[in-house]
């Protein structure tokens, strides 16, 4: 099946699961008081560090480097930022881990390794150049 299908079905399964465990656990008023304030604390964080990446990527610019990491950083902010808002806590945590940069870098060497593995194979293939010629060459 499509992993997007599978996502779409499974996390809502998940947060529902999560919220019911938790609000039984410590009460209905205090687990919708949580769900508000990670929200607005992830989305302030996020802020900071979505501030802190841009001025490091400007900081790359000046110095005439491709702030490779800056963009997958601040594409990564946006998306925990997106996840905190969801309400629930199995995207609430993967937000957090998305939006602390230890953790970010510690994802982004995984997928590092990964990639790199799969582009550094060996190539069967000559780089070359070539001419047209015209038939008047020929003669």
């Amino acid at each position: 099946m499509n992993p997007i299908f599978l996502t779409i079905i499974f996390v809502p399964v998940i947060e529902i699961y999560l919220l019911i465990k938790i609000g039984s656990e410590i009460g209905a008023i205090t687990t919708i008081f949580l769900i508000f304030i990670t929200a607005i604390l992830g989305i302030y964080y996020a802020k900071y560090e979505g501030l802190n990446t841009l001025r490091s990527g400007f900081n790359q610019l000046k110095r005439n480097e491709t702030p490779t990491y800056e963009m997958l950083s601040g594409a990564a902010i946006a998306f925990a930022a997106v996840l905190l808002i969801i309400p629930g806590f199995a995207t609430d945590l993967l937000g957090f881990l998305l939006i602390f940069p230890l953790t970010r870098k510690f994802i982004f060497n995984g997928l590092f390794k990964k990639f790199n593995n799969v582009n550094t194979r060996k190539n069967d293939f000559i780089d070359g150049e070539y001419e047209d010629l015209d038939e008047k060459d020929d003669r």
